[in-house]
């Protein structure tokens, strides 16, 4: 089994929480690829989610690519926290875009 989808959500994870000892992946492999499921404490959860989400897209971006180099379809879920809440109203329309994997490595010119 090939871990360096775990090895560097690994990394990148702690090198963003305060609270290393907290986190925890699990990944799971069936017919729809991998699944990471990310659990971090609650205190650092927006570290992990970023302003707008857009450090979780970042991750999840850089997780497919290194997925597509292991020939593995790979999704990120992160675990919310006991009693969270979120924003009233839901994300807006520009910040649920996401790009393809195609225009992310056009991007990276790889």
């Amino acid at each position: 089994m090939n871990d360096q989808d775990t090895q560097f959500l690994d990394f990148v994870i702690k090198s963003l929480v305060d609270n290393q000892g907290a986190v925890k992946i699990t990944r799971t492999v069936d017919e729809m690829g991998v699944l990471m499921t990310l659990t971090v404490d609650p205190v650092d959860m927006g570290k992990v989610i970023g302003r707008q989400g857009n450090t979780a897209k970042a991750i999840r971006t850089l997780l497919r690519v290194v997925g597509m180099k292991n020939n593995a379809r790979v999704n990120l879920k992160i675990e919310e926290p006991e009693g969270s809440t979120r924003p009233e109203g839901g994300m807006r329309k520009e910040q649920n875009a996401t790009k393809t994997v195609d225009e992310v490595m056009d991007d990276l010119k790889i």
